[in-house]
This record gives structure tokens, sequence and C-alpha cells, in this order.
């Protein structure tokens, strides 16, 4: 849906450690990376979408990120992994039936307070 998304962050080493342990069960590896001021770009290797982060001391506004999951194990294993890394809970895996049928989603809240989402709009396989 996007080509890529750029945030700062208040601790680049440990939002880049984060988002790369919590992301690691949907594929997403470091795709590059210059200064903290410049940043790292996270993807997916085959992929044409990245998420990008960098040192900032301005404080961001919370922002809501929904990354795509191919399967509800994925969604699960996100969630399971961003809570080891240091998230906080913001709804466990499960179907929100209020956004539509097969909205299998888990919600988190990152080192910078931003909302983070893994969804997989299919049916449980």
């Amino acid at each position: 849906m996007f080509d890529h998304v750029k945030f700062g962050v208040s601790d680049y080493a440990a939002s880049k450690a984060f988002f790369l342990r919590a992301l690691e069960p949907l594929g997403i590896t470091l795709g590059g990376e210059g200064t903290p001021a410049y940043g790292a770009e996270l993807c997916h290797p085959e992929g044409s979408v990245s998420l990008c982060i960098f040192q900032s001391t301005e404080k961001p506004a919370p922002l809501h990120i929904a990354f795509a999951a191919q399967n509800r194990r994925q969604v699960e294993a996100f969630y399971r992994a961003a809570l080891a890394a240091g998230a906080k809970d913001n709804g466990r895996p499960g179907l929100r039936p209020q956004y539509h049928a097969n909205y299998y989603a888990a919600f988190v809240i990152g080192p910078d307070s931003h909302n983070l989402e893994a969804v997989c709009h299919q049916p449980e396989a």
C-alpha cells in the first residue's frame, strides 16, 4: 500500500534492535543503513516497500503502522517477538470482526509509543 514510511525515533539503536526482532517473523530484514541521522531501511528481501527509522531529538506523534502477514501464525509470531523485544501489549492476536470477518490481527506499542499491528486478511488455513 505504500512505498516507504520514515519516522524519527528517540533511541536509534534500541529502536533498530526492537523492529528487527519484532518484524523478523514477517520476513523483514535490514535492507540498508546509513548514519543514525539518516537511518535504517527495514524491508522484505523480495519486496518493494520499506519502513525507515532515523535518530531524532523531536518527539514524534504516535503512528499506527500495520504490517501485512501472510497467515495467522505470522501474526502470532510477530506478537510474541514484539513483546520479547520490549513492546507493550495493545491487543492480543485474534479476529477483529468489526473490521471484517477474516481480519486477524495483533497490536503492540513500540519504543516510541507507536501502535504497531500485524494483520492477516485470509481465513484460517
